[in-house]
């Protein structure tokens, strides 16, 4: 790759350090010190998680702003992105971890709620595609939070809506799907996760995610049989609910403490997130003209092969017979898998500076001399 001169820069966010922006523009910086006639294109990236909106609106999608719950109910204000009929919502926006005050949990009661108000906004923004990134959430509610605000009805034994949360899903008596938004029978919606778990069970949202929630033990037992109440509750119910026990299955229910069930309830068709965004973003074309690819996240590890933005950047790179490298805070691949994704080599921050706490807080400056000796190795 000696004498490329065009670069794109398709990186993720460093988790608690760099947003994907922030990450191409000290990437960018870096490869100018050594390399100024170098031809750079950013293009940030994201697989459905925390992030997407902020992904999509850096590619050239409007940000539309709307007032709706949190996980614990109060308001916030959240962000979708729209383009030419197609949205670009991130549950994370209304219901993510990154809504709840420092330290504090809602394993039994957070809800989606507001990820079903933002779906109605995209709706309302007359969206006749809506790609619905799901990931980093603070949930465990089976999205019953978000088919709420959408139009569903979840009443316990004296007629009443259940207490919000996956908990209140216990005292769930009766479901009724007909007075869901007629709209979403109109639109394509595409469920955008890198989780293809199902809702229960040993694999199942509240085993395998309810803990980095808060769940304790005896949370995620409770959790996990609310859950399958709910969908037996839903199947006996008809309608729409018909297939709820063939959904509670599927690929992708699971995800993000179960919402990814909700929306395959109303239609949604699985897709692994960073191909959707990419397609979304554009990738292909930015792609043909680039020399060198320059991809990563904070953290390389057995994770990003199992559908993370760097692993999809990579395999539609090789596919094209680009070469790739990646940025990343912490490398804990060895070189042989990295091949294998499709990475020739990769550029830890603790190459540069071994103190990890160092290379978090200052992250921005440490990725800038990382892009230099990038562009020693393959600009030169």
């Amino acid at each position: 790759m000696d004498g490329a001169r065009r670069v794109l820069i398709a990186a993720d966010k460093f988790k608690g350090s760099l947003t994907a922006v922030e990450v191409a523009r000290r990437v960018a910086a870096g490869l100018r010190r050594v390399a100024p006639e170098t031809e750079v294109t950013a293009l940030p990236v994201a697989d459905g998680g925390d992030g997407t909106v902020a992904a999509a609106v850096a590619a050239g999608f409007e940000r539309r702003e709307v007032r709706v719950a949190g996980p614990l109910g109060g308001e916030v204000d959240a962000a979708f992105a729209l383009r030419d009929g197609t949205a670009v919502v991130e549950m994370a926006e209304a219901s993510g971890l990154q809504r709840l005050p420092t330290g504090v949990f809602a394993p039994l009661t957070a809800s989606t709620y507001g990820s079903g108000e933002l779906l109605r906004a995209a709706l309302d923004a007359g969206a006749r595609t809506i790609v619905f990134g799901v990931g980093g959430s603070a949930t465990t509610d089976g999205g019953a939070g978000m088919l709420s605000a959408l139009g569903a009805r979840f009443l316990d034994g004296a007629g009443e809506p259940v207490p919000p949360g996956g908990g209140g899903l216990a005292e769930l008596v009766s479901a009724d799907l007909s007075g869901l938004d007629p709209r979403l029978a109109g639109v394509e919606l595409v469920l955008a996760s890198d989780v293809d778990n199902p809702l229960t069970g040993p694999k199942g949202a509240p085993a395998v995610y309810g803990p980095q929630k808060g769940a304790s033990p005896d949370d995620v037992a409770a959790l996990d049989a609310a859950l399958a109440h709910f969908a037996a509750v839903l199947e006996a119910s008809g309608g729409l609910g018909a297939r709820a026990a063939e959904y509670a299955l599927a690929p992708g229910a699971g995800a993000a403490g179960g919402i990814g069930y909700g929306a395959l309830l109303v239609g949604a068709r699985f897709r692994p997130g960073i191909e959707v965004m990419l397609a979304v973003l554009g990738f292909a074309s930015a792609l043909e003209r680039a020399e060198l690819v320059i991809t990563g996240e904070g953290s390389l590890d057995e994770q990003t092969l199992h559908g993370k933005a760097p692993a999809g950047v990579a395999a539609a790179a090789r596919a094209a017979g680009k070469e790739v490298v990646a940025v990343c805070g912490r490398l804990a691949l060895a070189p042989e898998a990295l091949g294998r994704a499709g990475i020739r080599r990769a550029y830890p921050l603790t190459d540069v500076e071994p103190d990890v706490a160092r290379c978090i807080a200052d992250a921005g400056p440490i990725l800038e001399r990382v892009a230099e000796g990038i562009a020693r190795d393959f600009l030169g």
